[in-house]
């Protein structure tokens, strides 16, 4: 069976593939893609090299030849329509990604890398699986985009994160550092978690014996944003009016909502202060 995008008459090369068939059909058959050596040479120092050598008079179709492929033909085309002057394929999953990475690097198709390294760290799969993201960049390393994708894991939290086969390939060394990242910004995130002397609360500090002590709402909050922290060191959570709120709720001073409003300044700093805080591998 012959790929129906890849089916030049003037090509110069088969690429014989056993397939799931075309559109992710389940059949079983195989494909040959019709393809033109000047391409894959010009995409591919392996294929330059291989295609430089004889070839041999094994396996030919109508005098072209025809060189096996161990992938199945949905891999093959899709990186055959990125270094076709065609549109690329959308990447859906990063399961379908990191097989499209593993072929790439096999075959040296460095512009077909270039672009999966970027489409590895779109949005949708850093927000979605940004642990698995990390793996698969370490396994390839892949130092910018491990860079990028460790920064992504500290708004989910380690232990939050579901396992995958993905992570079976991370070495021991890529993931201490990636939890040592955690475990230092947590550190250094809790510690700048100190009140100014000059925020108070009309009510808890009105007291003779009570004015120099912070007002009752910033122990609930002092507390619940350590526990957060230890999780998720980033200030998102932290620092967002839904969080403070609570820990003014909590307090049971109905002054203290007040105090908080009139602290804008103080969560604006902390804000800056953590987000300053080294956030990469």
């Amino acid at each position: 069976m012959s790929s129906s995008l890849f089916s030049s008459r003037d090509a110069d090369l088969i690429l014989h593939s056993n397939s799931s068939g075309e559109g992710g059909q389940e059949d079983g058959s195989s494909i040959n893609f019709l393809v033109h050596r000047c391409v894959l040479s010009t995409a591919s120092p392996f294929f330059e090299a291989m295609l430089s050598l004889p070839q041999p008079n094994a396996e030919r179709n109508s005098d072209i030849p025809v060189i096996p492929m161990a992938e199945d033909g949905s891999v093959v085309e899709t990186i055959l329509r990125h270094i076709y002057p065609l549109p690329n394929p959308p990447v859906e999953t990063l399961d379908e990604l990191a097989q499209m990475l593993e072929v790439a690097r096999k075959y040296d198709f460095t512009s077909v890398s270039n672009h999966l390294r970027q489409t590895l760290v779109a949005a949708q799969f850093l927000e979605a699986c940004p642990l698995r993201v990390y793996a698969i960049a370490s396994r390839y390393d892949l130092d910018e985009e491990a860079k990028v994708a460790s920064k992504a894991t500290l708004c989910a939290g380690l232990d939050k994160m579901p396992l995958h086969d993905d992570l079976k390939s991370m070495s021991g060394f890529a993931y201490h550092r990636l939890l040592q990242l955690h475990k230092r910004r947590a550190r250094d995130a809790v510690a700048l978690l100190e009140l100014p002397d000059d925020v108070r609360c009309m009510s808890c500090n009105g007291r003779r014996d009570t004015v120099n002590q912070p007002p009752r709402w910033w122990a609930h909050y002092k507390e619940a944003a350590k526990e957060e922290l230890l999780a998720r060191p980033t200030s998102d959570t932290i620092c967002s009016l839904s969080f403070i709120q609570r820990a003014a709720l909590a307090s049971g001073c109905e002054r203290c909502a007040g105090s908080i409003l009139s602290s804008c300044w103080f969560f604006d700093q902390l804000r800056q202060k953590i987000d300053t805080l080294p956030a990469t591998v």
